[in-house]
C-alpha cells in the first residue's frame, strides 16, 4: 500500500503492479489522424450501408477535418440526383450527419483525448463527390 497523508487512514490503495518502462506514450500525430481516418469511415460505411474510397485527416491544434472521398451513393440517392433532385440528396444527409454526430465526436475524442464542442458537415454530389467533417476541438 501507498500512503497519502490527505486521505483518512493515510492510504490510497495498492501500488501500481506495472513498470515504468511499460507506461504507453500519448499518440503521435499520424496516430491520431490514421485512427480517425479509420473511426470515420467504420461509422459511416455502418450507418449508411455503402462507403466512401478514402478518409483523409487534418488534425490541427483546435480542429480536425476529415474528407471522404469518392462518396459511394445508395441506389434510391442515385436515382434523385440522376432525376435531378441533388438537393434533396444532400438534406438527408445533413441532417443525418447531425442525427449521427454523437458517434463521429465520441470517435474523434478517443483519438484526440480532448472534447468535441462543434461540428459541420457539408456533401459535394459533383463528381468526384465526397463529404466534409469538421470538428471543433475544446
Amino acid at each position: 500500500m501507498v500512503s497519502d497523508p490527505n486521505q483518512p487512514g493515510g492510504t490510497e490503495g495498492p501500488e501500481d503492479p506495472g513498470r515504468p518502462e511499460d507506461a504507453r506514450q500519448p499518440p503521435t500525430h499520424g496516430e491520431v489522424r490514421d485512427e480517425v481516418a479509420r473511426e470515420i469511415l467504420r461509422i459511416y460505411e455502418e450507418s449508411y450501408g455503402a462507403g466512401a474510397a478514402n478518409a483523409e485527416t487534418l488534425v490541427g491544434d483546435n480542429w480536425v477535418i476529415v474528407v471522404l472521398d469518392g462518396l459511394e451513393l445508395l441506389p434510391n440517392e442515385k436515382f434523385l440526383v440522376e432525376s435531378g433532385h441533388q438537393d434533396t440528396v444532400m438534406q438527408v444527409r445533413t441532417r443525418y450527419q447531425h442525427a449521427i454526430r454523437s458517434s463521429f465526436s465520441a470517435a474523434i475524442e478517443r483519438a484526440t483525448g480532448r472534447s468535441v464542442v462543434g461540428f459541420a458537415s457539408t456533401t459535394s454530389l459533383e463528381e468526384p463527390r465526397f463529404m466534409a467533417e469538421v470538428f471543433r476541438l475544446e
